[in-house]
C-alpha cells in the first residue's frame, strides 16, 4: 500500500450502492443476532448492510475519529487493533469484512491482511453463519484454502461501482461450514483450485441487483469482545508528560525562539525589519478591519539568465535567499509580501485584488471570507513594516 493509504489506515469504504445490492442477498431473522464489522470505519457501509434488521451491531476500528462516527450510528465500536481482540468462538451470525489491502508486518509471517483478518475473525462465526468478504480479486487465491476449508455455498461476484472497479474488488458470499461436513483432502484441494481459478478469471459475473440466492442469517445471543493490546489513545495523551519524551523532545523538535520585554527605546523601521525577517514578530496584530495574522519565513530563489560568450550561449544560475511575509486579514484577504515580483504578476494580482473588493461591495452577502488573493509587493523591509 502506498504511504497515503497507510496514513488513512487503509480506509477505503464500500460504496453505498454496492452495500445496498449486498444487503438484498441477506435473509434476516425475526430474533436478535450478532453482527460484526472488524474494519467498521465510520460505519456507513455496515449500517447499510443490516439496516432495519434486529442485529446486535458490533465493530472494531483503529482510528479514534472514525470510531466516534460509527458510535453515533448506534454501533458498539471497540477502538482497537482487530488482531489483538479476542472473542468466543462460534459467537457471531453475520460477519462483514472489508480489510486493509496491504501486507501485515509483525508476527504473522508478513501475510496479506485479507488472510489475517479472515483467519482471525472467521472462527468467531458460528456454523451456519454468513460471511460477506470484500477483497481485490487477485487476493482471492491467497484466501482460497481458508475459504474452501471452513466455508460452503460460496458465490463470488465482481463489484461494478467506479470506486470498486478502481481496486478490482469482488464480494465473496459464503456460509460457515458445519464441523461434521468437513471436506476430505481431495475435495478440499479441488475446491481450493476452483477458487484460485476465479482469482485469475477476467470476467466474473457482476453483483446482481436481484439476489439469485438469499443467505439466511441465524439467530444468536450477544457477543463479547476483549482487547488485549495497548490503549493507544491513552498512551498518546500521556506521552507529553513522560520523562522519555522530555529527553528526546530537544532532539526531535526545534523550539521556536521567543522574545519578550519592552524595548529601551522606540524601534525605527530598520529594527522592525530585522525582527520581522528573523521571525520574531509572527502573530496576530491590529484591531477591527486591520486585524491580521503575519508570518515571516526565509525563501530560496533561483535566478537564471543567458549571455553570449565568444559565440556561445552561456546559461547562468544564481541561487539566493530572501524573506517573505504571509498576511491573512480579518476580512479574508490573503497577501504574500516578497522582495520583488515581475511586472506581469503585479498587474494580475492588483486586478484580482480590485475584483475581490468590487465583488464584496456589490454582493456583500455572497462574499466568501476564504477567498485567497496572493499579492506580491515590491518594497524595502522598512517600507513593508511601516504598513503594519
Amino acid at each position: 500500500m502506498r504511504n497515503p493509504g497507510r496514513l488513512k489506515l487503509g480506509y477505503y469504504p464500500l460504496p453505498s450502492s454496492e452495500a445496498q445490492r449486498l444487503r438484498d442477498h441477506l435473509g434476516f431473522p425475526d430474533e436478535p443476532y450478532s453482527a460484526l464489522d472488524p474494519c467498521v470505519g465510520d460505519g456507513s457501509a455496515f449500517q447499510k448492510l443490516i439496516e432495519g434488521s434486529t442485529a446486535l451491531r458490533y465493530g472494531i476500528e483503529l482510528d479514534a475519529y472514525r470510531t466516534e462516527q460509527a458510535r453515533k450510528l448506534g454501533i458498539g465500536v471497540l477502538q482497537a487493533d482487530t488482531t489483538e481482540v479476542q472473542c468466543r468462538v462460534d459467537s457471531l451470525s453475520f460477519l462483514y469484512i472489508n480489510p486493509p489491502y496491504d501486507f501485515e508486518i509483525g508476527n504473522t509471517n508478513n501475510l496479506r491482511m485479507e488472510v489475517v483478518f479472515l483467519r482471525h475473525t472467521g472462527r468467531w462465526l458460528m456454523p451456519g453463519g454468513i460471511l460477506f468478504f470484500v477483497i481485490p480479486q487477485r487476493q482471492l487465491s491467497r484466501c482460497a484454502k481458508t475459504l474452501a476449508e471452513h466455508f460452503e455455498q460460496i458465490l463470488v461476484y465482481r463489484l461494478t461501482d467506479p470506486e470498486s472497479v478502481k481496486f478490482g474488488q469482488i464480494a465473496v458470499l459464503a456460509v460457515r461450514r458445519l464441523r461434521e461436513r468437513r471436506l476430505r483432502d481431495k475435495e478440499l484441494e479441488l475446491h481450493t483450485v476452483q477458487l484460485e481459478t476465479l482469482a485469475e478469471q477476467k470476467e466474473l459475473p457482476a453483483l446482481p441487483d436481484t439476489a439469485e440466492y438469499r443467505y439466511p442469517i441465524p439467530a444468536s445471543p450477544a457477543a463479547t469482545f476483549v482487547y488485549r493490546g495497548l490503549p493507544l489513545d491513552e498512551i498518546e495523551d500521556k506521552l507529553l508528560d513522560s520523562g522519555a519524551y522530555r529527553q528526546v523532545k530537544r532532539i526531535l523538535l526545534r523550539e521556536r525562539a521567543t522574545v519578550r520585554g519592552r524595548p529601551l527605546t522606540p524601534l525605527h523601521g530598520g529594527h522592525v525589519g530585522l525582527l520581522c525577517t528573523a521571525g520574531m514578530l509572527n502573530g496576530v496584530f491590529g484591531d477591527g478591519e486591520l486585524r491580521h495574522v503575519a508570518n515571516w519565513q526565509s525563501r530560496k530563489y533561483t535566478q537564471t539568465w543567458q549571455e553570449e560568450d565568444e559565440g556561445k550561449n552561456v546559461r547562468h544560475i544564481r541561487e539566493y535567499f530572501s524573506h517573505e511575509c504571509a498576511i491573512l486579514w480579518a476580512n479574508g484577504l490573503c497577501q504574500v509580501l516578497t522582495h520583488e515580483a515581475p511586472q506581469a504578476e503585479d498587474a494580475e494580482s492588483e486586478a484580482a485584488v480590485a475584483e475581490f473588493h468590487a465583488d464584496r461591495t456589490e454582493h456583500p452577502a455572497d462574499a466568501s471570507p476564504s477567498k485567497v488573493i496572493v499579492m506580491p509587493v515590491r518594497s524595502s523591509v522598512a517600507e513593508r513594516n511601516a504598513e503594519f
